[in-house]
């Protein structure tokens, strides 16, 4: 028996004349327990199976021990519950959650875990487009990128009549040497600018982009992608695009997508545009008027005040046509502070205030979706070092990285969906959903006709637990 002074026994403060003391020596005992949430949204939604599809196995089949599934499966359930190194899995390849989760409990191989260690996991991201000794494991992008969009489109059981693309670059940081890596000005490091697009909470793509281009690079075709295939699906649907401005890159990407190029792939493809406008001498000029009677009622009142002025207008050379621009005439903090965002939409639908201040606006939505899904997949990092998660050599590697964080987002998103509604985390962001339903402790007893998992009594969301249970269940039949 281990005593007090055992190295791996650790006392602590005397509690009611008793000695306090922990050791790591509980056996199966499992600190994600909640993670079975996780399993059964993945039954409902079908994800990990369908994201598994898209990789090529070129493995000799009789020498497998983990297949293509249980590797995908075992690294977005990882990510979903914060550990989001591969090198986490040396050790979580041991944990009975992470083996149930696989649906495999032992290994047919001596001396082997359940579910695989960091260096497969590593060969899996690693692949490349033909096998080679060492990297047998391929996967398909065109595949991947689909498998965003389905999973959007499955969430509705109706065609809605209008939806909102938000797209955004937002910086991913570096610090390595990494393909395609570049220094970028605004943000002063060396990073990855990739391209997001939602609609609402759901995520229909993450793109990784090198950062030495316009934000706006590539728009144009990934757009063109989502719209082909929404509208495969829902031919009736309206859809508008709505660009935003991430926190630290509201003045670099906010007017990125202001582009000729863009714009008038929408006009021709019947799609709504909304982007923010960068603002020059000429623009200013045109709303000197309204800029004025805004400081006079400002300083009249002594608080901000705004104006509105719809007008058409068109760049010198770079725009093919004139276009709708509506202007924000704004004096606060004794300085003037306009802003422009050109559209296609009609002023009949939308008067110049209303399309700023309840359309426009509203994209800042979007910020927080970025952040959850670059942020909270990662528990224990700080902001900078939890987008550090692009650490492989080549760009395909990272791009695929890219996608396992996003599947987990998804995952975790879809959960929220169908379980969570009217419930206090309804809203919640992932990593609350993580701290509060996946982090449960809990013993975990095998026997020949069935797995225990005893979770904490004092557990305080056991409700919240129970009812998102009972919702997966019913959804999966």
């Amino acid at each position: 028996m281990q005593t007090e002074c055992s190295a791996d026994l650790f006392g602590f403060a005397r509690v009611a004349g008793r000695a306090v003391v922990a050791a790591f020596d509980g056996g199966k005992i499992t600190s994600d327990a909640g993670g079975l949430l996780l399993g059964a949204a993945d039954q409902v939604v079908g994800l990990i199976d369908r994201f598994a599809r898209s990789f090529r196995d070129s493995r000799s089949a009789e020498l497998i021990e983990h297949r293509v599934a249980t590797m995908v499966g075992q690294r977005i359930f990882g990510i979903a519950l914060g550990y989001e190194d591969v090198v986490d899995h040396d050790a979580l390849r041991h944990d009975p959650i992470m083996a149930v989760l696989a649906g495999k409990l032992t290994a047919r191989r001596k001396n082997c875990a359940p579910v695989a260690g960091k260096s497969t996991l590593n060969r899996l991201e690693l692949g490349t487009d033909a096998p080679t000794a060492y990297h047998k494991i391929g996967h398909d992008p065109q595949a991947i990128e689909a498998l965003f969009v389905d999973l959007f489109l499955e969430a509705h059981r109706r065609a809605p009549r209008q939806i909102i693309l938000d797209l955004d670059a937002t910086d991913d940081p570096l610090h390595g040497h990494q393909e395609g890596r570049f220094f970028h000005g605004y943000y002063d490091c060396y990073c990855y600018l990739p391209l997001y697009v939602f609609c609402g909470r759901h995520l229909l793509a993450a793109k990784l982009r090198r950062s030495n281009i316009d934000a706006s690079a590539g728009a144009v075709e990934e757009v063109a992608r989502l719209v082909a295939q929404i509208r495969a699906r829902w031919p009736a649907v309206r859809i508008l695009l709505r660009p935003t401005g991430q926190a630290r890159g509201l003045k670099a990407h906010d007017s990125g997508f202001a582009r000729e190029g863009l714009m008038r792939w929408c006009e021709l493809n019947g799609v709504d545009y909304l982007f923010g406008l960068a603002r020059n001498a000429r623009l200013t000029g045109a709303i000197a008027a309204e800029l004025e009677a805004a400081r006079q009622h400002s300083e009249r009142i002594g608080r901000p005040a705004r104006r509105f002025k719809d007008f058409t207008w068109s760049t010198l050379d770079s725009w093919s046509r004139e276009r709708r621009v509506v202007a924000k005439a704004e004096w606060t903090g004794g300085g003037a502070n306009p802003r422009f965002v050109v559209t296609s939409l009609s002023r009949a639908e939308h008067q110049a205030r209303h399309l700023y201040e309840k359309l426009y606006c509203a994209r800042g939505e979007m910020e927080n979706r970025i952040k959850e899904c670059q942020l909270d997949p990662f528990a224990d990092r700080t902001p900078v070092q939890a987008r550090d998660r692009l650490s492989a050599a080549t760009m395909r590697a990272n791009q695929l990285r890219l996608w396992f964080a996003a599947m987990a987002y998804v995952l975790v998103c879809g959960l929220r969906r169908i379980a969570l509604r009217h419930t206090q985390f309804a809203q919640a962001t992932c990593g609350t959903i993580r701290l509060k339903l996946f982090k449960i402790g809990a013993l975990v007893r095998v026997s020949v006709r069935r797995i225990k998992v005893a979770m904490a009594s004092a557990c305080p969301y056991q409700n919240e637990f129970a009812l998102a249970h009972s919702r997966l269940t019913a959804a999966a039949r």
